[in-house]
Order: structure tokens, then sequence, then C-alpha cells
């Protein structure tokens, strides 16, 4: 970040290159590239193209080897990733593999803490607005997606890890070989423990007991409503910035208001799972999946972990006042109906199997080069469109934002969600501002437009078709480009006899909602999770609202406003596969 220009840059990376940790140079350079303001244009390859070792069954690279040395480029067949490779159906947690390892969700979670790091030389590249707050939300989200995808599965919700002392019931082995360090990635045996770290060779040194100090301290700020800073005086946590400044404590980072305090909970958190196989390093081995933001989201305790973290953030939002009927209505706008249109038919989502190709050859380390495309099956849904009829009786235009929830109807027993579990269960689906003229509006809004993903060819995109020259407003946005929930996991999977779930839209008042800001780019259509590059996040409402605090209802019925409506839906999924270009 320090170099005083592009050539200096180049000169100081032609040198570490040669010296330092492969993953260590990709992660530095690209977090530089991302930031300098001389290098906004420049070529950043997908993570999947560079390191595939973290995403792909290590098969695929003994057969890419044969292909690629016996086979003419032109000639060469995709080599095909098996689904499900990592365990078998004995194992239960199996049946949510898809969405763990699924390469799309994984790069997001990467590319993410890539655009949002916790450290560097320049605190601006940290400091960004609602940094905190986006840690908790975007995590939040994770969950609720988590478990819904869960109860499609015939499974329990994730149960919280909580216990530091007590046992890790599931075990995870990740099936994928380092091609950097020539070895396989570390599994972690069911039943096992976290233990004391003692492992010079990482420069790591740490108690179990210093996760419950900080535990307990986050718990005592919470139940205070005020953090204690360094000079012995008291922050509040209040309702406009608590979060973030939770957040911040949370994924401790140099933008932290008391790091010596609070410690650093949620990171060492992965840290010591991503150790407990080898907590003194007397066998010699690696860190695990859960020490590397790439791979983390592949194992079944990374859910539990952030289960858990979101708890405690969840205390703080129980502690601030529930929304009045107020902040929640939007008078003379009502919200006469909504629903989907789809393929599936009305108020019918429809989701299969699809498969993929991504290309390896960037991240192959033999000869000869040259084009090698691997093909993987994940899950995608049709195409829909939103519905929504809005009547707006001021006799003036207004301007709203309309925000679009989803949320299961029953919880894993078939019982009746009550409103304070269904609330945290609520999936974000889309967002945007909509004028609305006096009398009835019929608004259409297409699935692809979400606010939260961005599509497949940004998720894996080809860097040849970066717009514009390097440096050029154009080319700058698109460094942005690749940080969103992967669309094709818009939707849960839902079930063949149909999952019910409810939609669920509401109209805020956008003058309310607002943020002036002029916007740089083309690539801000993925701001739910991801912000909006070098501006403020573009929402003056908290992240989630209106389900972020508890409310008193007992229903989401109870709930409702004017200016909301719910519409029961069902997701019909399809045990079919179809090849992406096809349209069954």
């Amino acid at each position: 970040m320090n170099m005083r220009d592009v050539t200096d840059l180049q000169s100081v990376c032609s040198y570490c290159q040669l010296r330092i940790n492969p993953y260590m140079f990709n992660y530095c350079l690209s977090v530089a590239i991302l930031h300098r303001p001389d290098t906004k244009g420049l070529n950043i390859p997908t993570f999947a193209e560079t390191f595939p070792d973290k995403f792909v069954d290590p098969k695929v690279f003994r057969k890419a080897r044969e292909t690629t040395t016996t086979v003419q480029k032109g000639e060469r067949m995709p080599v095909v990733i098996p689904q499900a490779y990592t365990a078998s159906d004995l194992e239960p947690e199996q049946r949510v593999a898809y969405f763990r390892e699924d390469i799309g969700i994984n790069l997001h979670h990467w590319h993410w803490h890539l655009v949002y790091p916790f450290e560097s030389a320049d605190v601006n590249i940290v400091n960004k607005d609602r940094r905190g707050e986006l840690f908790y939300y975007m995590h939040q989200q994770i969950i609720a997606r988590y478990n819904t995808e869960r109860m499609c599965n015939n499974l329990a919700r994730v149960e919280r890890y909580q216990d530091f002392r007590g046992a890790i019931s599931e075990g995870y082995f990740p099936k994928l070989d380092s091609q950097v360090a020539s070895r396989a990635w570390p599994p972690r045996f069911a039943q096992t423990r976290i233990q004391d770290l003692d492992r010079p060779v990482d420069q790591i040194r740490a108690d179990v007991v210093q996760l419950e100090t900080w535990r307990d301290r986050f718990l005592e700020a919470i139940e205070a409503g005020a953090i204690l800073l360094p000079n012995g005086r008291t922050y509040p946590l209040d309702e406009a910035t608590g979060i973030d400044v939770l957040g911040n404590l949370m994924e401790s980072s140099i933008i932290s208001r008391n790091r010596s305090h609070y410690g650093d909970l949620h990171n060492m958190g992965h840290v010591f799972i991503s150790f407990a196989h080898d907590p003194d390093n007397r066998h010699l081995e690696n860190f695990g999946v859960m020490g590397d933001s790439a791979t983390a989201m592949r194992d079944p305790v990374f859910y539990r972990w952030h289960a858990y973290v979101d708890d405690i953030f969840n205390l703080h939002k129980a502690k601030l006042p529930a929304y009045t009927p107020q902040q929640l209505d939007f008078p003379a706008i009502r919200v006469s109906s909504i629903g989907v249109e789809g393929r599936g038919g009305a108020n019918t989502l429809r989701t299969q199997w699809e498969q993929s190709t991504v290309e390896l050859s960037r991240g192959l380390d033999f000869m000869p080069r040259g084009s090698m495309l691997a093909r993987f099956t994940h899950l995608q849904h049709d195409d829909f469109n939103y519905v929504i009829e809005v009547n707006n009786t001021s006799g003036a235009n207004q301007m709203g934002t309309i925000r679009i929830f989803i949320a299961p109807v029953a919880d894993e027993r078939g019982r009746t969600l009550p409103f304070e579990e269904q609330r945290r269960l609520m999936i974000e689906l889309d967002k945007f501002s909509q004028g609305l003229r006096p009398g009835n509006n019929t608004i259409r809004r297409r699935s692809t437009e979400s606010s939260v993903t961005i599509p497949y060819e940004r998720t894996f995109r080809n860097q040849e078709s970066r717009p514009g020259d390097p440096g050029s407003t154009e080319a700058a946005g698109f460094d942005f480009c690749g940080c969103g929930w992967p669309h094709h996991m818009l939707l849960p999977k839902g079930t063949a006899q149909g999952y019910k779930m409810v939609l669920f839209v509401m109209v805020s008042n956008w003058m309310e909602d607002r943020i002036e800001q002029d916007l740089v780019g083309s690539c801000n259509d993925a701001a739910s999770y991801c912000g909006i590059r070098d501006r403020k996040y573009p929402d003056r409402k908290a992240m989630g609202y209106p389900f972020d605090r508890p409310n008193p209802a007992r229903a989401l019925s109870d709930f409702l406003r004017p200016n909301m409506a719910v519409r029961e839906c069902s997701i019909n999924f399809t045990d079919a596969t179809r090849v992406r270009g096809q349209r069954s």
C-alpha cells in the first residue's frame, strides 16, 4: 500500500512473490490492488481460478494432469467434480453439504473479508462505513439461510457452540489437498475438544480461558449497555451505533475501541477450532479449514460458532426498545397484495440442480498450459418476478423503499414458528427504491435484480471481460464486483412436496431511509451484504430492519402494518440436473 507508484509496486511484488507464502502474497496484493487509487482498474483473477485446491476435490487435479498432458487444447472435455464427495449419507450433516461446500458461497465469504479486512497499514482500508454492523448482518443472514436449508432437509436448526470445554460432536474431513503445501488439509474427528494452543512455529500461544474471559466481558458490556474504553471511561451501546461498535470488537480489528480488554473473540474462536487436531504442533500439522476464510464455510462447526456469535449480538438487540408503530408505518401507503410469478405458477418457486463450469488453468502448477475446465453441480432456481400492489392515498407522489424477505412458516417439528424465532430466520431477498404515484401502483421486479446477489458471471467472472482501460472508472468498478451472495443460492432448496414459506414485503419511507451521496462505478447492486465501494451504506435504517429487534408480537400477523403484506408461497425442489445455458 505504501509504494509510491505502480513501478515501485511491481518491484516489491517481484521480490515478494518468490519469498513469501503464496496465499499471503495473493491476499496482500489483492487488498492493495482493490484499495490503491492507482491500481483499482487492474486485474484480480477470481480466487477459485488462482487457488482451485481450496474448492475442488483433489481427484480433479489428477484427471486434469492426465488431460492436459494427453489431450490437445481444443479437444479437452471438462473434468467432472463429484457432488457431495466429502462424506456418505451415513453422516446427517452431508444433507446440506451442497450449501456448505458450494464454490460460490465460499468465494463470497473470502471476497467479503478481502473487501473488509481487519488489519492494514492504512486504517482507511479497514475503517469503512458501518463495517462492524455489516460483519454482524452478513453472518446473521448466513445463519438464517443455513438454518432454513437444514429444515428443508429434515435437520434441526444448528446447535450453537457455546461450551468451550465441551466436545465438538461433528467431525469434518475436507477432502482437499493444498497444491502449495503439497499436503492434505487436516480433518477434525468427531468429539474433538479445543485445547490451549502452544505453536511457536505459528507464533501462537493462547489458552481457552482467554476465550471465556473475552466472552464474559462482551456479556458484561451488553448487560451494562456500554463498553469500557482504554482510558477507563465508558462508551454507550446506543440504537444507532451500538451494533457497529460491537461488530468491530467481535471481529477484532485495528478500529476496535478497546482491543486489549475485549480481545479477539471471533477470530481466535476460528483459530482454536482450526488447530483442535494438533494444538501443540507435535504432529507438524497445519491449521484446518476453519482457519481460512476461503474454506471455513465448508465445516459444519463454522455455523455452530457463528450461531453463538449471532446470539451475542442478539442480546444487544434485545436490550433496545422495540420499533414503535410510528417507526414501522408509512402513512397513506398501503400494500394491498403481493405475490410471485414464475414457471411453477403463482406463488410457487422451483429449484433443481445445475451443472456449470469453472476455469482451473490459472491455478494448475504443471505443463502444458491452456484452458482446463471443471464441471461442478450446484443448486439453482428458476427466475421469477415479484408483483406488488401498493395504494398511495396521500394525493402526492411518494418515494418508497421496498424491502422483501422470506422465512419458513414452521419449525423442524412442523409447529408454527412464533414471531421471535421467525424474525431471526427472515432472509433478505431484495431491497430497492420505488416511486409511488397517487392511487394504485403495480410494481414488478425481477428476481435477477436482487440487491443481495451477484450473477454467476460475476461470481466466476472472466477477467478478460473487464470494461474500459486499466485505471478507468469502468474498470475500477469491476474490482468490487466479486462481492455478493451468489445468485444461484438466492432461494433455499425447498422440498419435493413443496416447502412452505412466507413472503414479506414492506414499503418504508425513502425520505427517512435515504443516504445523500453520489455513486461510482456500475457494481453497486449487491449492497445488502457488501455495502457500496468507497461510499456509505445506502440505507439509514439498521441492517435487517424491521426484523433486527425483538417485538412483543406473538405472530407475524400481529406485527403487520398497512404498509406491509405477506403471502404464503411454496419452494418445490426437483431432483434433476440441467446444464447451465439450457432450460428444461
